[in-house]
Parts: C-alpha cells; structure tokens; sequence
C-alpha cells in the first residue's frame, strides 16, 4: 500500500490589484478613443457649449477612474470642513 500525503497549503489572500490594472488597461483606451469622437462630434457641429460640459464631464469621470483615491480624500475634506468628524 502508498502511503497518503497530505499536502496542506497556506491560504491565499485574494488581491485586486492586478483586475484593477487590467480593467485600466482594458477600458483606458476605449474611454479616450468615445471621448475623441464625441468631442470630434460636438466640435464639427459648432455645440460649443455642449462639447465644455461634455469635457468637463469626461475629465471628472477620467480622474475618478485612474485615481480612485481622490474621492476618498475629497469626501474626507468635505466632511473635515462641515466639522463632521
């Protein structure tokens, strides 16, 4: 008769850090490239106004995407300047 080995392995803490590079990494481009045409869009059809907010709007959503940890710091300061603690 074999003898049984048990193997006991150590648990492995999951880590999102390389989804989270990858998910950059996947939808980075495809976000510039929506924003390129659109902004191309409201440029060729003279909506001034509409393309500003629409820039706004991309960079605010492009800022809280590669920098997740701003909103963290801004809610701290909101809260930090209302005197909430």
């Amino acid at each position: 008769m074999l003898p049984h080995i048990v193997i006991a392995a150590a648990p492995v803490a999951l880590s999102s850090s390389g989804l989270v590079s990858y998910l950059q990494n996947l939808f980075g481009p495809l976000f510039l490239g929506i924003v390129g045409i659109v902004a191309i869009f409201f440029l060729f059809t003279r909506e001034i106004i509409r393309f500003v907010q629409f820039f706004v709007l991309a960079v605010a959503i492009a800022v809280i995407f590669y920098v997740p940890g701003i909103v963290r710091s801004l809610a701290m300061g909101i809260a930090h300047a209302l005197g909430v603690h």
